[in-house]
Formats: structure tokens, sequence, C-alpha cells
């Protein structure tokens, strides 16, 4: 029991150290998107370790990667804290419906709940707290330098529907981008990582 203890938390800490390694690899896409916004795949490891060691394990993976990443962060905090949010809530959602339902087809239909969850808490975050938040920090006030560095792939924004325009038209496509591409890779390679992972829980048994 001891040894199956320890594997489980070896376990999640490689899952944490490869969130942390990803999470450090950013890029924009500035012809798509508002460059600000920066594509980085950390969630990634906390999905397939959700799916192989169950929800608690890929939650751990999310706040162990939050807590290791916190003391670099650029954002003041805020960021860190949505990507927690945002991360930690698609990983439990995606995590508990595979856990219901342990087949090819379960999967995808975790994957896709797990999507939607992000896109719905990502618009929210920045609804009620990043926008606003940013906006203060980052732009003094000033909601005419926000639309600036947005204007070039969101046309017609203003003052009255600067909101609206980057939420839909930034935020919805954005996260929907890398969600899908971080359900995709979680679908191909989930299931040999969990068998990898329970052949090595049965060394420990024998």
């Amino acid at each position: 029991m001891k040894n199956k203890k320890v594997l489980m938390i070896t376990k999640i800490g490689i899952f944490a150290a490869l969130s942390v390694v990803l999470y450090f690899v950013k890029f924009p896409l500035p012809f798509l998107f508002p460059s600000f916004l920066e594509v980085q795949f950390s969630t990634l490891p906390a999905m397939i370790g959700g799916f192989s060691m169950g929800p608690i394990a890929g939650l751990l993976i999310v706040i162990l990667k939050f807590i290791i990443c916190l003391p670099f962060t650029k954002t003041a905090y805020i960021g860190d804290l949505a990507d927690l949010l945002i991360g930690g809530l698609t990983v439990l959602i995606a995590s508990l419906v595979y856990y219901k339902h342990k087949d090819k087809k379960g999967g995808g239909i975790a994957l896709i709940c797990g999507g939607l969850t992000w896109i719905v808490v990502a618009v929210c975050a920045n609804y009620f707290i990043l926008v606003p938040s940013y906006l203060k920090l980052f732009y003094n006030g000033n909601i005419d330098s926000f639309i600036a560095s947005c204007i070039k792939v969101i046309p017609s924004m203003n003052e009255s529907n600067y909101m609206a325009k980057y939420l839909l038209f930034g935020v919805v496509p954005f996260n929907a981008f890398v969600a899908t591409l971080t359900g995709v890779v979680t679908f191909l390679v989930y299931k040999k990582i969990s068998n990898l992972l329970h052949s090595m829980d049965k060394k420990v048994e024998e």
C-alpha cells in the first residue's frame, strides 16, 4: 500500500513537472488573435493525468503547476488565478465524465464536455476578472489602448462594444483553438499512457 501511494505521488509529480515545462513554452498567433493571447499547453499533462489516474490526480497536477509557476508570473497573479480556474474545472469535469464512461466513446464525450467547460469558464473569467483587472493594471484604465492592441484582428471595436467583441472574436475562438488541440492530443495518447501507468502499478504489486 505504501509503495502504491509513493508511486501515485511520483506520477503526479512527473505530470506536474511536464505541465510546468509546457507553461513556459508560449507563443502568440498575432495573425489570428490579439498578440497578448499566448498559446500554451500546460493543461495537456493534467488532462492526460486525469484520464489515466482519476479526477483528483488531474486536479492536483493543475494545482501543483499553479503553485510552482506563481513566482514567475507576469500578470500580477491575475492571469495565473484565471488559468488555475479554467484548467482546474476543465480537467475535473472531463475526468469525472470519463471516470463514469471508460471507453473511447466516453473519452470523446468527456473531452467535448471539458472543451465546453474551458470556453465557458474562460469567457466568465475574462468578463468578470481578467479584462477589468488588466485594464486597470496594464492599460491605466484606458480602453482605447486596449482596443488598439486588439483592432488588427478584431475590427470595428469601440468603447461601447469592446467587451462583447473581445469575448466573441478573441476569447471564444482562442480558447476553442487551444482546447481542441489539447483534446485531440489527449484522445490520441491517453490510452497508451494509461496502460503504461497501470503496468507500473502491477509491478509495484508484485
